[in-house]
């Protein structure tokens, strides 16, 4: 599938877009087994204990290199649709390796993406948008992400802890979610969908027999540098991968990718 011009209106409505089958069966396949089989992957995963106590685990790295994990973040097809909606140069701010393991996956609060990129990393300009694929079928019963259709248009929302996670002021995600439509983005493997930082989402627990794995790319507009972050990936332009990754030769991150330490 392409980002088409109806998938770029839909976004600015409603504050995200899925495309289905952006990414081909194949494609995912290959990234979930190297992916479950990383070393490095497995070494710099966390955990993120959300209010109930449950566990979700990430990896989350900084620095782009040539490991099919940055491929797949600076794929031709997802630049050119951040692009488009950006308007401008997109730059990588960061990736992560979301793992759901059945039974004992976490839930993520409601929050905004931009609610503490703002705070803690100095981005003035809510330029900025995630791009989520999932690697394995994600449902409601897995927990699957959730967002308030047009949330992202009420601006940035003060945000606090819940659990170890940062969450939103739940008066007002109460109150979105009285005049706002709740959708839950059910998604098969190699679907992707492209999220406004604003926009408001969560996920619940994943009780279910299956794993919730997905990637996630944060990108910002190369020109919107931020004041605090030292990461130069978020306001250096992305140079696209033109190529196939189903040929390319197979290259695992480094343990030098400049991965978040908790």
């Amino acid at each position: 599938m392409q980002f088409t011009p109806e998938h770029l209106e839909s976004y600015h409505r409603d504050g995200y877009v899925v495309v289905r089958e952006f990414f081909s069966r194949n494609e995912v396949d290959l990234l979930y087994r190297v992916a479950t089989s990383d070393d490095v992957i497995t070494s710099k995963s966390y955990d993120r204990i959300d209010a109930a106590g449950l566990k979700t685990k990430l990896a989350l790295w900084y620095a782009l290199d040539e490991s099919i994990y940055s491929k797949f973040a600076r794929s031709e097809r997802i630049v050119n649709a951040v692009e488009q909606i950006l308007d401008g140069k997109a730059a990588h701010y960061h990736s992560k390796l979301m793992q759901k393991e059945p039974r004992t996956g976490g839930a993520w609060e409601w929050h905004q993406d931009y609610g503490y990129w703002y705070k803690n990393n100095g981005f003035l300009l809510p330029e900025m948008l995630s791009v989520i694929t999932a690697l394995t079928p994600a449902t409601k019963e897995n927990g699957c992400l959730q967002m308030i259709r047009g949330s992202h248009k009420m601006g940035r929302v003060e945000h606090g802890f819940a659990g170890e996670q940062v969450g939103a002021d739940m008066e007002k995600v109460n109150e979105a979610l009285k005049i706002m439509p709740l959708d839950y983005l059910e998604m098969g493997a190699g679907d992707t969908a492209f999220f406004h930082c604003n926009v408001l989402h969560a996920s619940a627990a994943n009780l279910s027999d299956h794993p919730r794995w997905s990637i996630i790319t944060a990108y910002n507009l190369a020109s919107n540098k931020p004041y605090k972050d030292v990461h130069t990936s978020s306001y250096t332009p992305v140079d696209p991968f033109k190529g196939d990754l189903l040929t390319e030769e197979i290259v695992s991150i480094s343990d030098q990718a400049d991965f978040l330490i908790k």
